[in-house]
């Protein structure tokens, strides 16, 4: 009877919805080292440039930026952006390895969490957006808060 416990996302790419359409999320492990775990709790990650890859039946993460933890030991990392190796089942791996092997398709870091003390990282499978693509979902976007904008105005009345 484990409870599964999900809190706020302690890193999130704003970016990624706005360059790809996310077809598919998986859930990965990260693994890290020394006290990197304690600067993600502290909010010290940056994201914006991370992109996730398939090398040897393993997936890593990279660019990922964790920056050090200012009370930390020897045991800190000094590379801030090394590529850190994700955990996934086999049978994950080798899905997104035949899905990522289509033209346009690429692995995208969407946000670190943690649940159940361990950090999570999930990663979306997207598909670029062209520049046409982002100004029609900018102006959906824009429409439906016009939409709600005026709905509340007609509530109050």
């Amino acid at each position: 009877m484990s409870k599964k416990v999900e809190s706020k996302p302690l890193a999130q790419n704003k970016k990624a919805s706005h360059d790809y359409f996310i077809e598919d999320t998986y859930e990965a492990g990260i693994v890290l080292t020394g006290t990197e775990i304690k600067s993600l709790r502290n909010g010290r990650a940056n994201m914006s440039d991370a992109f996730a890859t398939i090398r040897n039946g393993e997936a890593f993460v990279n660019n990922l930026h964790i920056s050090p933890f200012e009370q930390g030991n020897r045991h800190n990392p000094t590379d801030p952006t090394r590529a850190r190796k994700l955990l996934l089942h086999k049978s994950q791996i080798m899905k997104l390895l035949g899905q990522t092997k289509q033209e346009g398709y690429t692995l995208v870091p969407l946000k670190i969490y943690t649940r159940n003390g361990y950090a999570k990282l999930l990663i979306g499978l997207g598909r670029g957006k062209k520049n046409y693509d982002k100004r029609e979902t900018s102006a959906k976007r824009d429409a439906q808060r016009q939409i709600q904008r005026a709905l509340r105005e007609k509530q109050k009345y």
